[in-house]
């Protein structure tokens, strides 16, 4: 029999390649982080203009440091999964969009967008339209382009419920509504948002979701204020007067998009802009304008696109590392580049590469009991004070590296927080959960993406 001390050698021996002591690989995480407070811990990010940056707070729509408006039910962790997977089954499919049609004297029809969008995101901003000066809670997406908010007036039923008062433009002494003939009313017909014109009115805009989701009403301009001294001064929005059908109680949407109507197009700071998502939903993060002319810390990508989807911007992976083994895949398994996306929830890989990845990581965590969840790879963890967690780290092309927070950037719910296309060769999608806790830059005049960690 062997002796105590040899036993004791060997179970620490075991358990030191099991935890990756030796080379940091693994992490063990108290299974109480996990679960978000209910609390909300840490300060918020001052609204202010800091030299050529500015910064204003961004917060989860449904965490405790929310606004004291964002009061809606939140949707369970299925419902959340389900509205994820249907934003990014359009945002994969490529395939040409439904349409509605708007207009009086004009029946003029408008490609819908991203299905479920609206119901899908998570986080929120307050910045300030018109003069004087009103605070409104808007969604950010980087899947959309046009802002947009509730407008007066509106017809009883037809906008949906805030605990905001509805934005007024008749009291802003600097909102004007687009003319017809201008410019910018065709540009916006041109990228699919405008719903035409007619008898003299002004400029009109419609958003129609996938899922139901709409607004219509007027293009106009007002000021924006994003921070004391941070104010874009003819800012081009949507103000929306009917037909909408929105299922929280914020006031609008942020369009961090690609095409001229986003507020990163509009925005006269440089440098882009960039955010960082908290790692849970009891913590505050970031939404910057103008922060990357500082490099400083940050990991550099080239950025792409989505044929077909001017929105979107991409990255493309090079490898996967699962508690600190690489992957064995070729390069031509992630053909079809990824797209950055605030508001789709797990991250979506081609199917080769999400097998793969699968594969290591139940290998890794075999010690805890698999489960049928909301994800294919799911994890009792209860009765657990600490558990063992595989670090991930991905590689993009021109090697900039991140690595996952531990555990809330790769777990979600017990769950891995990665699906699959279904295919190879499509477009996959980075979602919000591998994001968090890194300020992630879109320097689009640059055409790259950056990563710094640990910025929230």
């Amino acid at each position: 029999m062997a002796s105590p001390l040899l036993l004791c050698i060997f179970l620490c021996f075991y358990l030191s390649i099991v935890n990756g002591a030796g080379n940091g690989s693994f992490v063990t995480v108290p299974s109480s982080s996990f679960v978000p407070d209910t609390v909300c811990s840490g300060a918020l990010v001052k609204p202010e203009q800091n030299g050529s940056a500015v910064y204003v707070p961004l917060l989860h729509r449904h965490g405790p440091c929310a606004p004291s408006l964002s009061t809606d039910t939140p949707p369970s962790m299925s419902e959340m999964f389900r509205r994820s997977h249907a934003r990014l089954s359009y945002i994969v499919s490529g395939v040409p969009m439904d349409t509605e049609t708007y207009g009086d004297a004009k029946k003029v029809s408008v490609p819908a967008h991203l299905g479920t969008s609206v119901k899908s995101l998570e986080y929120v901003a307050t910045v300030s339209f018109g003069t004087p000066a009103v605070p409104q809670v808007v969604v950010i997406d980087t899947g959309s382009d046009l802002t947009w908010l509730q407008c007066k007036p509106c017809s009883s039923g037809q906008c949906s419920p805030q605990k905001d008062p509805l934005f007024d433009p008749s009291h802003s002494s600097t909102y004007s509504a687009v003319p017809c003939a201008s410019g910018e009313c065709k540009k916006l017909a041109a990228d699919a948002y405008g719903s035409g014109c007619s008898n003299g009115q002004p400029c009109g805009f419609a958003i129609s979701y996938v899922d139901g989701t709409s607004t219509v009403g007027v293009y106009g301009k007002d000021k924006l204020t994003l921070a004391p001294g941070a104010i874009v001064k003819d800012f081009y929005f949507g103000c929306g007067h009917s037909k909408s059908s929105l299922p929280g109680l914020f006031d609008g949407l942020l369009g961090l998009g690609r095409l001229s109507e986003s507020l990163g197009a509009q925005y006269g700071g440089g440098g882009g802009f960039s955010y960082c998502l908290p790692a849970v939903n009891s913590k505050p993060g970031f939404l910057a304008f103008g922060a990357g002319r500082n490099p400083s810390g940050f990991v550099f990508t080239p950025m792409g696109r989505v044929p077909g989807q001017p929105t979107f911007s991409t990255v493309t992976l090079a490898g996967i590392t699962v508690g600190g083994k690489k992957l064995d895949l070729r390069p031509s398994a992630f053909s079809g580049g990824m797209i950055v996306d605030s508001g789709t929830v797990v991250t979506v890989l081609q199917s080769t590469v999400y097998r793969a990845l699968r594969a290591a990581f139940r290998e890794a965590m075999k010690a805890y009991r698999l489960v049928h969840g909301d994800l294919d790879t799911c994890y009792d963890l209860t009765g657990y004070k600490n558990v063992v967690v595989p670090k991930i780290a991905l590689t993009f092309s021109g090697g900039a590296t991140i690595n996952l927070d531990v555990p809330n950037g790769i777990l979600v719910n017990g769950c891995l927080a990665f699906a699959e296309t279904g295919k190879d060769g499509t477009a996959g999608v980075l979602g919000n959960v591998n994001q968090r806790t890194f300020e992630v830059l879109f320097d689009t005049s640059a055409s790259k993406f950056g990563f710094r960690a640990k910025a929230c």
